[in-house]
């Protein structure tokens, strides 16, 4: 009933998108052309939104590139209609306003000429369904790109990040940050292997993945553990789990399919010769020195699991070693690692992806993540503690990206005095 009801607001949102249409362009020779561009549009919609509901319920394991074109689509569709509409509701109310004040105080003139005010009224709402058009015509563009090139628009982030405890041993250790694969949203075995041999063209000394191997199923991933195994760095991968792993967004036939499930993930890490800690750490030496790497499972706000146990992950460790945390919601960063006793000096997440949406270019920084969390994307310092928040490798939900792009992040490590 809920999708019922979805579709039929959705509908009538197109009906009100094209009255708005028709304002601008009905006394033009491009109406025909626009009013039929349109009606293409919206059968286009209707079409995809249908052939999901039916084709593609229940959820297949693995995307594929017809299926994300298909939700792509329709995510870009809503939006164009959404936005250029609240435009057209803003000239409406505006006028229904008038009207209502104009009835309430009795204002009648004789001299009044009405077809005079109609044809204000017009110029108007069409004047305001330009600016509408154009607003909304941007996101919808910058989407189609998004679903179709820009989720698989690997970027790699350079950071050198400098430590006066950091042994000399590893002054100049190259780290690769990955995080959020989301393997069952993958429709391209040749694009994720792209990204893949960018990561190893990095010629890391350690790579960290910061969880959600999957988002919901352990079998999304066995199209890929080759792939994800041939990552190359000297001294391994390390990795920890994201609220995804865990299977809790899947109504599973029993509790026991739930926890084979689990089960079979982790297997599946140690296939693709993962580290995988669950609040352990472990030490990686170079020269007889050595740094010590914390993984810890997800601890984020509710609803968001809290299996991540510092404490328990920090056991055996000591305070002036040089340390590295892996935890893969930013939130915990403030909530427990800022405070700790035991000083961390790097941590790692993921898990925002900069909501796969926004804008980065130089002296503008925004994404709608920002309104969700303080830490959202990049690097952060309080003091002596700095944290990284990788943007993600894959996506979810929305089949693509629009200027938060897919990260390989580096991080090289400088001992200073």
């Amino acid at each position: 009933m809920s999708i019922f009801i979805l579709f039929i607001f959705i509908v009538l949102i197109s009906v009100y998108t094209f009255s708005g249409l028709r304002s601008i362009f009905l006394n033009t020779n491009k109406w025909v052309y626009v009013k039929y561009i349109y009606l293409f549009m919206t059968l286009l919609f209707l079409v995809n939104f249908l052939a999901l509901y039916i084709y593609f319920n229940p959820k297949p394991i693995n995307s594929s590139y017809i299926s994300n074109l298909l939700i792509g689509y329709i995510f870009s569709f809503v939006v164009f209609t959404l936005i250029f509409s609240v435009f057209l509701l803003i000239n409406d109310l505006q006028k229904g306003l008038l009207v209502t004040y104009d009835w309430i105080s009795g204002f009648v003139s004789k001299d009044k000429d009405k077809d005079k005010d109609k044809e204000i009224d017009r110029g108007r709402r069409k004047f305001i369904g330009q600016i509408g058009l154009a607003v909304a015509a941007l996101p919808f563009a910058s989407m189609l790109y998004g679903i179709t090139k820009g989720k698989y628009n690997y970027k790699v982030k350079k950071i050198k990040l400098g430590f006066k405890n950091l042994p000399k041993s590893f002054d100049g250790f190259k780290i690769v940050h990955v995080s959020d694969i989301h393997s069952g949203s993958f429709d391209s075995k040749e694009d994720v292997e792209r990204g893949i041999g960018m990561i190893n063209d990095q010629n890391a000394d350690a790579i960290f993945f910061t969880g959600d191997l999957v988002n919901d199923d352990s079998r999304e991933i066995l199209p890929y553990i080759d792939s994800f195994k041939n990552m190359k760095s000297v001294h391994g991968t390390y990795s920890i789990l994201g609220n995804h792993d865990y299977g809790d967004y899947k109504k599973w036939d029993t509790p026991d399919a739930k926890k084979d499930n689990f089960n079979s993930l982790l297997d599946y890490q140690s296939k693709m010769s993962f580290d995988l800690m669950r609040n352990e750490n472990r030490l990686i030496t170079k020269n007889g020195e050595s740094i010590r790497i914390i993984g810890v499972e997800n601890w984020g706000k509710p609803p968001f699991p809290q299996h991540g146990d510092l404490d328990k992950s920090l056991t055996d460790v000591d305070d002036k070693e040089f340390k590295i945390l892996l935890s893969h919601d930013p939130s915990h960063w403030d909530a427990k690692v800022l405070n700790n006793d035991k000083n961390i000096d790097l941590t790692l997440s993921g898990h925002t992806h900069g909501m796969q949406f926004g804008i980065e270019i130089p002296g503008i920084r925004w994404s709608p993540s920002k309104y969700v969390y303080r830490r959202w994307a990049g690097h952060y310092q309080n003091k002596n503690k700095h944290l990284y928040v990788n943007r993600g490798f894959g996506f979810l939900g929305f089949p693509g990206r629009v200027g938060i792009w897919p990260e390989i992040t580096v991080i090289e490590l400088e001992s200073i005095s």
